[in-house]
């Protein structure tokens, strides 16, 4: 059964030291932080164990009638011996151990926040990072909503670990190790005694982390199913309006929700169970110690004083316990999410720079020879042709090795610097599948794409890129102004520039009637503008930034004809002097390019002039009488106009 690419596989284990080794490299940078809150933790329990040893020697020395053997004492021989003087320096060495724990509490909670958002912060840009240098193939098939849980969700579980969970938790041990070794030496009999519910309550948390860790998993993979649906369902919420699909969206979403409630009320219950279970542990315990310690009292074996130090140590040691439980599932949570994050992270880019790179010094002439390109089944040693394993094309093996499904079979042709070539073909043909390897957002399988004779797997990523000026069918605009959609972070483009090139592609009145003009702010994917506007933006942004290789991908297909003749004249203008592929359905507007390429099933089958191509009565011939002969190009009129499907 296919999987739902909305599924996540189940990850994590209960602790893994390897991935706990990793995450811990993390806090390296900010080692003295954490030094400081680990140190601040140490001394806190010290005063947090404290508080009970006074009060049984404020109940022994100067409120019972059998004095105890804390007179002999370090301690005891410095307080005074008259009662209430001796009662008011305990009080004030109380008061003083709140005072010094709290401001402890306050150095560890600042020091462990402050080191938990840097972290995140450290973290997070390491995945985006990562992310933006992962060749298109993997986001095609990873769901937006998927690496969005990655930055959000899954940083937020390790921010938790960090900030409650790994040095915390030397907080509770020290706390445990103190009381314990206070309640052995004040009575050893009373301790044991005290100590005899453990084993019921070792049963008790296995079986709570058994079911919250179950519960925890089941959360995770529905946030990342949540995250994904809503992803997917906003972005296409016209579709959906259009068909009438709201209730048949909603009740899958209802679905996804559904089990997100549900694991999270299992959760909810085995919390509800457990803290009872403990408190009602912890209570056994505590009547235990006043039932035999009482006896104890009465029989002179112990002291008031004793007795009281442990009813309020008894009252202290489950509560560690109880937190440690707690600290484990945050636990759990972080190295299920570290997980996931670590295989996104160790996911090698297919396309990167190589380490050794070398730089075309000719003037740009572009050649494919013998490519062949497949998406999908790709053999590892495909380049020469060899059976290997199958790859899925985001670094992960396929079931079984077999032929590729290709795209690109065995094409070969060439573009002088200067030339005009147009690309035309049936949908599928591999017209676009060109363009993304010429920009080497995949790498082929066989044979080679060159600029002036140097392989593109050769070159800097971001030197070859800076080539090409690229207008895409759909047009994308961020977040921003309008100005700053133009330069898209090119700082070297000066204004000047910005609106020089939006005077060429006739948007520069447009823009300025706005109220804001060039600083008039966009929306996400530029919503408050029209698709015609947003493309002739997107013909301003290649234009400022003077590519030597311009290339049109149905970039008028969006826009009206009125539009589509404002943007020929800047058409002409920004081929000229430039070498300018162009991606067409429509032959009417390639007609004058130096050279058309004919894609058929991924092969390219026939090569030449408009004319040429027609004299050859071949494929171009047939596509052409299916079209609209009489809309020849007169001459004189501007040579390019790139144009969408009908």
């Amino acid at each position: 059964m296919a999987s739902n690419i909305h599924e996540e596989e189940i990850l994590g284990k209960a602790y893994d030291s390897r991935l706990m080794r990793r995450l811990l490299t993390y806090l390296r940078p900010y080692k003295w932080q954490v030094a400081i809150a680990l140190v601040a933790i140490i001394f806190k329990a010290g005063a947090d164990v404290l508080g009970p040893y006074l009060t049984k020697i404020a109940v022994d020395k100067y409120l019972a009638h059998v004095p105890g053997p804390e007179a002999s004492t370090w301690l005891g021989s410095k307080l005074s011996s008259a009662p209430l003087t001796g009662i008011a320096q305990i009080a004030g060495l109380y008061v003083g151990t709140l005072v010094i724990s709290f401001f402890l509490e306050y150095v560890e909670t600042y020091y462990m926040q402050w080191t938990g958002q840097a972290v995140m912060f450290d973290l997070r840009s390491q995945i985006f990072r990562h992310l933006q240098r992962m060749h298109v193939g993997f986001f095609d098939r990873n769901p937006v909503g998927r690496l969005v849980t990655r930055v959000t969700t899954d940083v937020d579980a390790l921010n938790e670990m960090f900030t409650a969970g790994v040095v915390a938790i030397f907080e509770d041990v020290f706390v445990l190790a103190g009381i314990v070794a206070i309640m052995m030496r004040m009575n050893w009999k009373l301790a044991l005694i005290t100590f005899a519910v453990l084993p019921f309550i070792f049963i008790a948390t296995m079986i709570f982390r058994r079911r919250v860790r179950d519960s925890y998993r089941r959360i995770r993979v529905a946030i990342a199913r949540i995250n994904a649906y809503l992803q997917e369902h906003v972005s296409g919420m016209m579709v959906l309006q259009l068909f009438n699909r709201e209730k048949r969206a909603f009740d899958q979403f209802a679905q996804i929700n559904a089990s997100h409630m549900d694991a999270f009320m299992d959760a909810i219950m085995a919390y509800a169970v457990y803290y009872p279970v403990i408190e009602i542990l912890s209570a056994i315990a505590i009547a235990s110690v006043i039932w035999f310690g009482g006896r104890d009292v009465i029989q002179h074996v112990a002291t008031l004083g004793v007795l009281v130090a442990f009813i309020q140590y008894a009252q202290r040691f489950f509560r560690p316990i109880q937190d440690l439980s707690e600290k484990y599932n945050i636990l759990q949570s972080a190295m299920a999410s570290s997980e996931r994050i670590f295989k996104m992270l160790d996911t090698p880019p297919q396309v990167e720079s190589p380490a050794t790179t070398k730089m075309p010094a000719g003037p740009g002439r572009i050649e494919f020879d013998h490519v062949w390109f497949a998406y999908r089944n790709i053999p590892i040693g495909g380049a020469d042709g060899q059976e290997g394993k199958a790859t899925t094309g985001d670094g992960h093996a396929a079931v079984a090795a077999q032929e590729p499904d290709w795209v690109l079979r065995d094409v070969s042709f060439a573009i002088e610097p200067g030339e005009t070539v147009a690309i035309v073909g049936h949908t599928g043909a591999g017209k676009t599948t060109i363009i993304s390897l010429l920009m080497r957002f995949y790498d082929v399988q066989r044979g080679a794409v060159r600029i002036d004779g140097v392989d593109v797997r050769d070159m800097d990523l971001n030197a070859l890129r800076r080539r090409y000026g690229v207008v895409l069918q759909d047009p994308f605009l961020f977040s921003g102004t309008v100005e700053q959609n133009i330069r898209l972070g090119s700082a070297w483009i000066e204004d000047e520039a910005v609106e020089r090139a939006a005077e060429e592609v006739n948007i520069a009145d447009f823009i300025r009637s706005l109220p804001d003009g060039f600083k008039e702010s966009v929306r996400e994917r530029g919503s408050t503008l029209s698709t015609g506007q947003k493309q002739l933006i997107s013909f301003a942004r290649a234009l400022a930034h003077d590519p030597k290789i311009l290339i049109l991908d149905e970039a008028t297909s969006s826009v009206d004809t009125e539009t589509e003749f404002r943007v020929r004249e800047a058409l002409t203008r920004m081929v000229e002097g430039r070498t300018s592929i162009v991606i067409a359905h429509r032959l009417s507007t390639v007609q004058r390019a130096d050279k058309i390429l004919v894609m058929h099933k991924g092969k390219l089958r026939e090569m030449g002039t408009h004319q040429q191509l027609l004299a050859n009565r071949g494929i171009y011939w047939k596509l052409y009488q299916l079209q609209y002969k009489d809309q020849e190009i007169p001459a004189g009129s501007p040579s390019i106009s790139v144009a969408g499907d009908d």
